[in-house]
């Protein structure tokens, strides 16, 4: 029997609070609608996505000694994986809070993030986890990372796959001084703009040709309803998903497409299965969708075919 691939996970693991608003937002003012709590943080939720794909998982995070952390600390255990995070009994357990419209577009996020900047950097010299990551078939982190731990990280993966999730357009830029040395960067077209020079209105080839000299070697760009971007040293191509990657299933895009990376499919047919994770988040009320084998075959069956860039 073949063994399953292993990811080694780094960044963030917190309390997610989703807010959304029932009806048209109305700024500077009371708005109706309903809010949600649960665990989430973008390594956390794509790599639960992976393991649903059969991938094995370990993750390495940190959280506060309050009640929080009981609950993050349930949830990781809930999803199969080897939790290897830290407890610091004198913090509180980062969290998130989003608010979003209707249709699942972001409105405005606030996040409590201070202990992974704090804490990080130190764990991940730990030998529990330089012995994670030698046994690991690749490496999945997030830009909850100081640049610090992220250019430690990818100096023990020695080589080893490392992807990378942007997390917000002013936490990407951490992963400037190891963009040449990732395997995929997934990010949203604010997340893009903020690593390379080009417009909101950009096209694709133009955005892949700026990402690329930004230093970036393989990418996919989400943006809301319009066409998935990737690229690769095989050229550049978009996949347009049957609804639109809104916020919380670029997490889920992320996990499914390293997964089938991992198997051996090549980036496009592996962002396909992307994408069929994405729709079956969008259609979950759950951060990360409880997916089978079948219902993600049925999604991906209306997923289309990758598309080359200049050649339509």
């Amino acid at each position: 029997m073949m063994k399953s691939p292993t990811i080694l996970a780094v960044g963030g693991a917190y309390i997610d609070r989703r807010g959304q608003v029932s009806g048209a937002f109305v700024p500077a003012a009371s708005n109706p609608g309903t809010m949600r709590e649960e665990v989430g943080g973008g390594v956390f939720n794509a790599l639960r996505c992976a393991v649903r794909r059969g991938v094995s998982g370990s993750l390495l995070s940190v959280r506060g000694g309050d009640v929080l952390a009981d609950t993050v600390s349930r949830a990781i255990a809930a999803a199969g994986i080897t939790d290897l995070s830290v407890v610091f009994l004198d913090r509180t357990t980062p969290s998130n809070t989003t608010i979003i419209d209707g249709d699942g577009a972001l409105i405005v996020g606030f996040a409590d993030m201070a202990l992974y900047d704090l804490a990080l950097p130190k764990q991940i010299r730990r030998a529990k986890v330089r012995e994670a990551i030698s046994t690991a078939d690749a490496v999945l982190c997030d830009a909850n990372l100081p640049s610090t731990a992220l250019e430690r990280l990818v100096a023990l993966a020695a080589g080893k796959p490392v992807f990378a999730l942007a997390i917000s357009p002013a936490k990407v830029m951490r992963l400037a001084p190891v963009l040449g040395s990732l395997a995929l960067v997934f990010m949203n077209r604010c997340e893009a703009i903020a690593l390379a020079d080009f417009g909101i209105d950009a096209a694709e080839q133009d955005i892949a040709d700026g990402l690329r000299r930004a230093g970036i070697k393989g990418g996919v760009v989400t943006a809301n309803d319009g066409p998935v971007l990737g690229f690769d040293a095989g050229g550049a191509f978009s996949i347009l998903p049957p609804r639109k990657v809104a916020n919380g299933a670029a997490d889920a895009l992320a996990g499914a497409t390293v997964a089938a990376l991992l198997r051996g499919l090549t980036l496009r047919a592996a962002l396909r299965e992307g994408v069929a994770a994405a729709m079956l988040a969008i259609e979950s009320a759950e951060l990360v969708p409880a997916f089978t084998a079948a219902t993600l075959a049925e999604a991906l069956a209306l997923v289309p075919e990758a598309q080359e860039i200049g050649m339509r």
